[in-house]
């Protein structure tokens, strides 16, 4: 199965909307600043790093930017069987789904970030990257620094989030090296994301994420609070309120993909930094990061790409010369008359899921259809399988 993941703030770069000024796509940038009340197109194309820095500009850009990409792959036929998000990113994994619609997701975004922004300059904090050093002993190097310095992300094994006040965090770092940490990374943002000091940037977006109309949706969104998939609008008002101030299970939500069959792991939007992430969580996950128009054409060559050898379908092995067609979208799914044995072309159809058709992207002998005359299937899953050999 395939997961779309989102990137978060720090994902931002200059320049990272002019490969697509003139791509269908685009259009969502319009009418992000018609929401918004801003020149999203300027700050795209325009804004240097400094600019693009402040967390207003950060989240809203990261926010169209990854929804921009999300809709070009949709325009290929592509859709996933669950959705995840970084901090920010889990804005625009709902949106995705649709549980939370575009203009509705570009405003609670937009507060959102003012919101950080002015809790940030409330309360001066920074945060770190803790890299080479197991989970507990970076939280046992916050508790020795006796300050105010927490966990704030648990990204990948191996890299670790801390935030707090300055002199915290310091302190943290310092007896993370002690404990064995390879290296400890500042990084520039604006505030301590994720930890206490955002309490009050929680308390006013309270009220945005209950008038959002967060809607119940058919693919799930796996959670940064407690890295489990939620697919229920109303579970999100106390997710997202608890996010800001919780630290993001990254590790744990890919890995609970993973544990519900997720093998393919697909990063829509600027950065890429989350497909290093999917590689060190997850043993085996294949992964590809989508950010320019010219990806589109090696995601549809990944997705084609083949299936794990160790695969088990039907008490087969599939080997090399063995492919699995899968169901474009999600639906009801039923098969043409075609008996087992039989030779498929590319390209040739062998049924229907809804009103999409199920066309083979490979040349060779139908073994079985795994799935069933009038089954509901998911996006990705598998219909049926070929020999190529």
């Amino acid at each position: 199965m395939l997961a779309f993941t989102f990137p978060g703030q720090g994902s931002q770069r200059p320049g990272m909307g002019r490969p697509w000024v003139d791509h269908e796509s685009w259009e969502l940038v319009d009418e992000a600043s018609e929401v918004a009340g801003r020149d999203v197109g300027a700050l795209l194309l325009d804004a240097d790093a400094d600019e693009l820095r402040d967390t207003r500009n950060a989240q809203l850009t990261t926010f169209v930017s990854s929804l921009m990409v999300l809709d070009a792959v949709e325009r290929l036929g592509i859709e996933a069987s669950f959705c995840a998000g970084h901090s920010l990113g889990e804005y625009t994994a709902l949106a995705a789904t649709g549980a939370l619609g575009f203009e509705e997701g570009v405003s609670l975004v937009c507060e959102r970030a003012a919101a950080m922004h002015d809790a940030g300059n409330a309360r001066e904090g920074t945060m770190a990257a803790v890299l080479g050093l197991d989970d507990d002993q970076v939280d046992v190097a916050c508790n020795l620094a006796d300050a105010e310095v927490w966990v704030a992300n648990f990204n990948a094994p191996g890299q670790v989030v801390i935030a707090g006040s300055p002199a915290g965090v310091e302190a943290a770092g310092k007896h993370a090296k002690d404990l064995g940490a390879k290296r400890v990374m500042a990084l520039q943002v604006s505030g301590a994301f994720h930890t206490a000091f955002m309490a009050p940037a929680r308390e006013r977006l309270r009220e945005a994420i209950a008038a959002a109309d967060i809607r119940d949706a058919e693919i799930p969104v796996v959670s940064n609070v407690d890295a489990k998939p939620h697919d229920r609008g109303h579970e999100w008002i106390t997710l997202l309120s608890a996010q800001l101030a919780s630290p993001v299970r990254w590790k744990h939500g890919l890995q609970t993909l993973a544990s519900l069959g997720v093998t393919e792991f697909a990063e829509l939007g600027p950065g890429g930094v989350l497909t290093g992430m999917a590689k060190r969580s997850v043993d085996g996950a294949r992964t590809v990061s989508v950010a320019t128009p010219e990806d589109l054409d090696k995601l549809v060559e990944w997705l084609h790409g083949g299936i794990t050898p160790a695969q088990h379908i039907e008490g087969e092995h599939l080997f090399a010369v063995e492919r699995l067609v899968v169901s474009p979208a999600a639906g009801i799914f039923t098969p043409l008359a075609v008996d087992s044995g039989s030779l498929i072309e590319v390209g040739a159809v062998i049924g229907h899921v809804g009103e999409h058709e199920v066309r083979s992207p490979f040349r060779g002998i139908l073994q079985s259809f795994i799935a069933v005359d009038t089954e509901r299937v998911t996006s990705r899953q598998p219909i049926a399988w070929l020999r190529t050999g």
